[in-house]
């Protein structure tokens, strides 16, 4: 069976609340824009002069046939998907870590028992959601490269993920792979816990952690989870809006503000220390179930940093302090 009728029938079978269908990446429709171009590539060859050499190996930077619609509908259509994917991946982890009176709330709300093997099976579908429609993106690109002898299905492709709309980039994917891995480890507890995928696993090499998982069709996500700034492994770690991870006080310094401040306070001109990318912190997201496993992975290290954490933390803490009290006395 082909990708596209495979794609076509998985997703028809997708619903999301309220019984709505999920938004999708709509192979078919940018097939057609394709196919149309390719036939008046065609007919203009055999318009030419039989004298005139027709170059095929080229394409021209634009495409007057299907630039016009097939990218600016692409675009709308992976912007939908992604923020489908994170909203979902949202409530599902807001549903595992919250406790107390919240959680029977939520629980009373969206009318589940609340059990591992509910919240995997949703965890699951996010999952082989965000990846066949990672899959569907790449085979779309990949054949309007080769149907006008381009590469500008890979600049797209470039484009996207300095948007922040490539799928495999978002960070509740990274959390979703924590979450996978925190409810395997439970599994004594939960004999009849099911697998949101297969392979995912927090690796060390040479004391370096990292969150590798190989999926279907080639893709292997691979995310190193040491610190560039402290160049140790991530604590109470955050994700900026460009997919790089930092420990949250590591965050704030290459944000040049204050852990009580806090990264929503950082100047929208601050850029990434990796990639160098602006505006970066306003979005950043907090990965507590990434912070969980690594807890759990390292007990004896975690517990030597959260000390060294606390003490870092209190004199952060009393130093912008001392400097608000010294601004208001006008020393």
């Amino acid at each position: 069976m082909k990708f596209c009728k495979k794609y076509e029938e998985y997703m028809e079978g997708q619903l999301g609340q309220n019984n709505k269908k999920l938004p999708r990446v709509g192979l078919k429709k940018l097939k057609k824009i394709l196919k149309k171009c390719r036939r008046c590539h065609q007919s203009r060859s055999v318009a030419a002069d039989t004298t005139t050499v027709h170059d095929t190996s080229t394409c021209p930077h634009q495409c007057t046939v299907c630039d016009g619609s097939f990218f600016p509908s692409l675009l709308k259509e992976m912007s939908e998907v992604v923020g489908c994917f994170n909203k979902c991946a949202q409530r599902l982890l807001e549903r595992h870590l919250s406790s107390g009176f919240r959680k029977c709330l939520i629980l009373l709300k969206e009318r589940i028992q609340g059990n591992h093997i509910a919240l995997v099976q949703e965890g699951r579908e996010l999952v082989t959601y965000a990846i066949i429609n990672a899959i569907a993106m790449r085979k779309i690109l990949k054949k309007y490269d080769k149907v006008h002898y381009s590469k500008q299905g890979q600049a797209f492709k470039s484009q996207a993920q300095s948007m922040h709309i490539e799928i495999l980039q978002s960070p509740w994917l990274c959390e979703l792979m924590a979450f996978h891995i925190n409810l395997r480890e439970n599994k004594a507890r939960n004999e009849k816990a099911l697998a949101l995928f297969d392979g995912g696993v927090l690796i060390f090499n040479e004391g370096k952690p990292s969150l590798t998982c190989e999926l279907f069709d080639s893709i292997k996500l691979d995310i190193d989870l040491t610190c560039s700034i402290c160049l140790d492994t991530v604590f109470d770690p955050v994700s900026l809006t460009c997919g790089h991870i930092f420990c949250y006080i590591c965050a704030c310094k290459g944000a040049s503000v204050t852990i009580v401040d806090g990264l929503q306070a950082a100047n929208h001109k601050e850029k990434c220390p990796l990639c160098r990318e602006e505006g970066v912190y306003e979005g950043a997201m907090r990965l507590e179930e990434l912070n969980i496993l690594l807890s759990r992975s390292c007990p004896e290290y975690w517990k030597e940093r959260l000390q060294t954490e606390r003490v870092e933390r209190v004199r952060l803490v009393k130093e912008h302090w001392d400097n608000q009290c010294r601004a208001f006395i006008g020393v």
